[in-house]
């Protein structure tokens, strides 16, 4: 019987105030917390008064994460997945762990929390019965010229992700 868990965590954005109680425990309960960035994560749980044990998983060690990751949830563990801020997977890593744990038949769970795709969404003022989310808007001001003029003809909303300072580089 396959008995370990993933759950897939969202994070606070910029405010330690919008974690959730139900987040907060699913980080206390983990026996590991597979995290974007372990310094980023490991001030938050400080910040929580947490000391779960951290382990980092991110675009470039993923795949050599997962199969530990996968024995530990074999083990019987609970693994808790982080992303810097908002929730796993979107613009973030996690894809190539959740596959592999839904294929092997372990739980998979997400514990919603703050979406920076959906705050923009809200106070767009764009439709919002539908959405395509774009991802990240290409690093130079010109292909993101582009790929936003592409995108105009859409009829439903389509948010982006950008850094502030790059955005705020961009109106000067």
């Amino acid at each position: 019987m396959v008995t370990g868990r993933l759950q897939v965590i969202a994070t606070p954005i910029g405010n330690l105030a919008d974690l959730s109680e139900r987040a907060r425990e699913a980080l206390a309960q983990a026996d590991v917390i597979a995290a974007e960035d372990t310094r980023h994560t490991g001030a938050l749980l400080m910040a929580l008064g947490l000391a779960t044990p951290l382990l980092s998983l991110h675009e470039h060690n993923e795949s050599r994460r997962v199969p530990g990751l996968l024995a530990r949830l074999a083990q019987g563990e609970r693994v808790a997945l982080v992303s810097d801020a908002g929730t796993p997977l979107l613009s973030d890593p996690g894809y190539e762990l959740v596959q592999a744990a839904i294929a092997a038949g372990f739980e998979v769970s997400a514990v919603p929390g703050p979406s920076a795709i959906t705050a923009a969404l809200a106070i767009a003022g764009l439709p919002t019965d539908r959405f395509c989310f774009e991802g990240f808007l290409p690093a130079r001001r010109s292909c993101a010229s582009g790929a936003q003029r592409s995108r105009r003809s859409r009829t439903s909303g389509a948010p982006w992700c950008s850094s502030r300072r790059r955005t705020e580089s961009w109106r000067r």
